[in-house]
């Protein structure tokens, strides 16, 4: 594991942990459960409520912030490759957030029939699988480019910005 010096990276390498963590529990969740869980289950609850928050954090501010903040700096100074790699994900990644989203939401208050279960339990493994796997880029090229790239200066402004 790399050390980062910058706040901004330190910043999103912590979040890329606890992502990671809530990824790991909620894969053990739908694993656990064969049949749908019940709507009154309170750990399917907290789960499908943890990782609702999790999508909705990683997707709207984390993914924007990558986006508007940081790629045009990384593009700048030559590495458009691994922009284009992450934005693409991002796109990807998005779509099936936005469906595993409304179905998790759904499974809050309305109980699932097998096929709907399947359907969700689909998306929730393509989702693991994809954010694990854009997380390993992250970590592995974009965070230390922005480490060589990143002053001072911008760095206490961006990680201020992230903050909101």
């Amino acid at each position: 594991m790399m050390n980062f010096e910058r706040q901004t990276t330190r910043r999103l390498h912590e979040e890329h942990v606890a992502v990671v963590d809530l990824l790991g529990r909620f894969e053990q969740a739908m694993v656990g459960y064969r049949d749908p869980p019940l709507v009154g289950d309170d750990q399917w609850r907290s789960i499908a409520r943890d990782l609702g928050a999790g999508i909705r954090g990683e997707i709207e501010h984390h993914f924007d912030f990558e986006e508007q903040s940081l790629f045009p700096r990384l593009e700048a100074s030559g590495d458009g490759t691994i922009v284009q790699i992450l934005s693409d994900e991002h796109s990807i990644i998005r779509q099936v957030a936005s469906e595993l989203g409304g179905l998790l939401q759904i499974s809050l208050s309305e109980q699932f029939e097998g096929a709907e279960w399947r359907t969700l339990k689909m998306l929730g493994f393509e989702y693991v699988e994809r954010m694990i796997s854009h997380i390993q880029k992250e970590e592995m090229a974009l965070l230390p480019a922005l480490e060589n790239i990143l002053g001072d200066d911008d760095d206490a402004e961006l990680v201020l910005d992230y903050a909101g």
